[in-house]
């Protein structure tokens, strides 16, 4: 077929008039120029990829725009295409669609790349220094113009940012189906996705990115908040009903994601300093008031910490600059750190995720772009020291815990490989904990505890602060110590501040809570106390994600590996009509490390969504909790024997029988 025949067939398509080139605004941080590891022919396929949502009678406009892309910032982002000006979310109704769903979705997609959430807005990243809706602006004009003709029979298919179209489907049906990066198995690795991801063909959606769930840094304060405090209570003997006041909180990040940090130890009442090569990061935390004190000395920087941690007053310091050299201060001066962690990004080291403990933040973007190698090997190096400094204070009292970013995985890949248990490899974990393995699996996700969200779409904060009410009137604080810090923390959400982007929550809940929250809510929007709301959750949680350095790293018998949970939470959650279903591979660990599922559904009031809450969230919930129940996790044991008494009628968990450990030690030393 010739083009013009092509063109023809489609009803959905770009123009064919030359969009202005967008003017870009001063101070927004820029992603850093990607490897660029293609042959001379697959540049040539590249550019060919990213023409083909072009009309044929632009392409010789286009196609050295293209390559300058390619050469400059490593990808063909098609900047021609991005809307001018700055996006947002805005409410529901001031969008095109035929559907409620369709404008929700829009909503959801512009939020995650609004200049106040996105990290690298004009590169469609919202965080995690990779993590992009989708790959060029080309995929989002015409998901955006699928979106505006959608109806409740059609699901719209999007692989890897791609609109593949839309298809005839029913009522109960997903409205939109995402994938991300789903790599074979013999090319799952670092490599070939960064190929991949040049070609055209592959993009990252990290954890709620590409799935655009993202809303804004509050949707890991919560899980932050959560897993600081219960250290302080296994590690440091505070009491179940006490807080972190006059504890030192030492970590380093203060970006999409790790940005929650300062905020989460304020609210859990302790002192925190943050380590920040980016000073626009700084300034950002800073301008939201989501950190307190900025300094660029490590001396006052500890001595403010120690002020306040002798009052016993809660104050979050962000340090400029290299966490290495914080902790090596540490370390010479005999400080006192009760917890430390890490929140660089680590899944993407060598893209500019962690940077070398000699350079600036300038001198790193530069030499990433001039000598990839030189850089990798400063990295290394620096990571290398990063770990010495954490196993000083360790042997010194410092309860140290991996964040689920990947650090260890990168000393190891770094060349310590005795941050290894068994010294070799990593098939036995790691000598220190991640925080799942000691703090999340056990306290909370083993029974359920998950960050559940929502956005109330019509963008009014009235309607935020009555859900709140609501969510807040569904709790027994009484039931469970979980369930004592979930209803804190929604009593004081509003207090907190916690809102950047369009009005959205986060508040961990178990299976029952999720259930009769997203009930509440949907019985407000029938009765038209607030606007359409939409649910989700963060993948990272009790059933969304297989994942063995993070989300699955307490499920201990050898089933951390597979990726059956998120398969089938992606599937299920289809199965039962939830409005987005969304399968990534990656996540905050990196590519071929994890897979991870979502979902996101669009409360409208109607009977239909109240029959998919009770099958779905109850689902999403324990299909996870049932998996950590069979790897014989104690807590998810008797949650689900709970679940099998409560929910007799359609619903039944198998759970194991418990081996004698004697009995098998035994047998088995004796025969080996």
């Amino acid at each position: 077929m010739k083009n013009i025949d092509i063109s023809n067939a489609m009803k959905v398509k770009l123009d064919n008039k030359l969009p202005e080139y967008p003017e870009f605004v001063d101070g927004i941080r820029r992603a850093p120029k990607r490897e660029l590891n293609l042959s001379k022919n697959e540049i040539k396929l590249a550019l060919k990829n990213a023409l083909r949502y072009i009309p044929e009678e632009l392409h010789e406009k286009l196609a050295p725009e293209f390559l300058e892309e390619l050469k400059t910032r490593g990808r063909i982002y098609g900047y021609r295409f991005r809307p001018e000006g700055e996006i947002k979310g805005k409410p529901i109704e001031e969008y095109k669609g035929k559907i409620t769903e369709a404008k929700a979705f829009q909503v959801m997609i512009d939020n995650n790349l609004d200049f106040d959430v996105a990290l690298y807005p004009y590169e469609l990243v919202t965080y995690g220094e990779t993590g992009q809706v989708c790959q060029n602006w080309m995929q989002y004009r015409l998901i955006k113009k699928y979106l505006e003709i959608m109806t409740d029979e059609q699901t719209l298919v999007v692989e890897s940012g791609h609109p593949l179209g839309l298809f005839k489907s029913h009522k109960m049906a997903p409205r939109v189906v995402i994938t991300n990066a789903l790599m074979v198995g013999q090319f799952d690795d670092q490599e070939n996705w960064i190929r991949a991801q040049a070609l055209g063909v592959a993009n990252y959606g990290q954890m709620t990115a590409g799935g655009w769930m993202y809303i804004g840094p509050q949707g890991i304060v919560h899980g932050t908040f959560n897993t600081i405090l219960n250290a302080g209570r296994q590690k440091l003997g505070i009491p179940d009903d006490g807080d972190l006041r006059g504890k030192l909180y030492v970590t380093s990040g203060l970006g999409g994601m790790s940005g929650a940090q300062a905020k989460s130890v304020e609210i859990a009442n302790g002192v925190g300093i943050i380590a920040e090569v980016d000073k626009s990061r700084i300034d950002t935390r800073y301008k939201q008031g989501w950190v307190s004190k900025v300094t660029d000395n490590r001396k006052e920087a500890f001595d403010l910490a120690k002020e306040y941690m002798e009052k016993e007053e809660t104050v979050s310091i962000a340090y400029y600059g290299n966490i290495v050299d914080l902790l090596e201060y540490a370390v010479e001066k005999n400080i006192h750190i009760d917890l430390l962690s890490d929140q660089t990004s680590c899944h993407a080291p060598y893209d500019g995720g962690y940077c070398p403990v000699q350079l600036t933040f300038e001198e790193r973007t530069e030499l990433l772009d001039t000598d990839k190698e030189k850089f990798k090997e400063l990295v290394d190096k620096t990571l290398i020291r990063h770990f010495e400094a954490i196993n000083k204070l360790v042997k010194k009292g410092t309860y140290f815990f991996d964040y689920g970013n990947s650090f260890m995985k990168a000393v190891f890949d770094a060349g310590a490989t005795e941050i290894a248990k068994n010294g070799k490899d990593t098939n036995e974990g790691f000598i220190f904990p991640s925080y799942v393995e000691d703090i999340m699996g056990p306290m909370l996700f083993d029974y359920g505890y998950g960050p559940f969200r929502w956005v109330c779409l019509s963008g009014k904060k009235e309607d935020l602060h009555k859900t709140d009410q609501a969510a807040m009137s569904c709790i027994d604080p009484n039931r469970r110590g979980q369930d004592r810090d979930n209803y804190i923390w929604i009593r004081d959400a509003e207090k907190n501040n916690l809102v950047v982007g369009t009005q959205a929550r986060i508040l961990y809940q178990d299976a029952i809570g999720r259930m009769n929250i997203a009930l509440k809510f949907n019985e407000m929007v029938r009765n038209g106390e607030v606007g359409p709301i939409m649910i989700g959750r963060d993948h990272h949680d009790t059933g969304g994600t297989d994942s063995p350095y993070r989300e699955t790293s307490n499920i201990k018998d050898g089933s951390n590996i597979m990726a059956d949970m998120a398969t089938q939470c992606f599937a299920g959650n289809a199965s039962r009509g939830m409005s987005l279903v969304s399968l990534h591979n990656g996540g905050g660990v990196g590519i071929g490390k994890a897979i991870n599922g979502g979902f996101g559904l669009v409360l409208d009031g109607s009977e239909k969504v109240d029959n998919i809450i009770r099958m779905a969230i109850p689902w999403d919930v324990m299909g996870g909790v049932a998996r950590r129940a069979w790897a014989r996790n104690e807590n998810s044991i008797s949650t689900s024997a709970e679940y099998n008494e409560i929910y007799k009628d359609g619903n039944h968990i198998t759970l194991p029988f418990i081996a004698d450990d004697e009995l098998v030690e035994k047998l088995v030393d004796k025969e080996f």
